[in-house]
């Protein structure tokens, strides 16, 4: 499993605000205005951990889901 909190670079007990500026500064990396220069493989890995970034912020912001990834 993968660690949400380490993806998106906070800690276990991050607030709702901090999840969201977290996320919304690791996603403006991956997006694909910022790497369509890069080549396709390149690209391809962005989309992936765009992915990831996308799932790590609705678990953590769900409480519920956060409950039961915790």
């Amino acid at each position: 499993m993968k660690d949400y909190y380490s993806l998106l670079a906070i800690a276990a007990d991050a607030s709702a605000d901090e999840i969201k500026r977290a996320f919304r500064r690791e996603i403006a990396r991956y997006h694909p205005d910022k790497v369509h220069h890069l080549g396709a493989e390149f690209q391809a890995l962005a989309a992936e951990r765009a992915a990831e970034l996308t799932e790590a912020y609705r678990v953590l912001m769900d409480e519920g889901l956060r409950g039961a990834y915790d």
